[in-house]
């Protein structure tokens, strides 16, 4: 079961990502998909278009045109009540992650929901002005995820203080999350130079003032 799991997982997942990816071809016109042209389909190609249509949309929306269109589009669903929600939200969180290499500035241990009792959480701001300016105390904005869904979660704000900076990578606390806590990144306490034994000590001490003492005793004045 440990050998064959994961593999079979990872067999679903890809599978499922192509045959979702093979659905792209509803965006071209019936006459134009492969089934109707080569009469009959071909798993896999999907994927291949899928990529060639994230590629000219990028490209597209690198020019002036490109961006002036996606304005308008943006407009446009900005208009429609229930549309508008989803799209904002999913929108700011995917240029939060995806578009800034800082999103998650640090891997924390705060005290939520409740002392004594810790959580894993990701420092995403370290400056809200007005709420640390109205409270009279730095703050920091932490986001807390919840297992096993990494992309929902709430946000807190709490004390720099408060917080404990943990060594653990980013990637390492999600793959913590995901998991449940059945994968944690292992860690190896710092060694600290330990002192030298109290022997060791009185004796080199005991060397040194017998040392200066026969110096002494062989100086003798005339």
């Amino acid at each position: 079961m440990l050998v064959w799991l994961p593999i079979l997982a990872t067999i679903w997942v890809v599978g499922f990502i192509i045959d979702l990816m093979d659905r792209t071809w509803i965006l071209l016109p019936e006459p134009y998909r492969p089934d109707r042209l080569f009469g009959f389909s071909l798993p896999g190609l999907g994927a291949v278009f899928a990529f060639l249509m994230v590629l000219v949309t990028g490209l597209l929306v690198t020019n002036l045109i490109g961006r002036q269109l996606v304005a308008y589009w943006e407009e446009l669903l900005q208009r429609i009540p229930l549309v508008r929600s989803v799209y904002s939200g999913v929108k700011s969180f995917a240029e939060s992650v995806l578009t800034s290499s800082h999103s998650f500035r640090q891997v924390v241990a705060v005290e939520y929901p409740r002392p004594g009792i810790w959580s894993i959480g990701f420092v995403t701001s370290e400056v809200v002005a007005e709420v640390s300016a109205k409270t009279g105390e730095s703050l920091v904005c932490v986001f807390i995820s919840p297992a096993p869904n990494p992309t929902a979660g709430f946000i807190i704000l709490v004390p720099r203080s408060a917080l404990i900076e943990l060594d653990m990578s980013i990637d390492a606390a999600m793959k913590m999350i995901v998991t449940c806590g059945v994968v944690t990144p292992p860690w190896e306490a710092p060694t600290a130079a330990l002192p030298r034994p109290a022997v060791a000590a009185s004796d080199a001490m005991a060397d040194a003032i017998s040392g200066a003492g026969s110096a002494g005793s062989r100086a003798k004045p005339r």
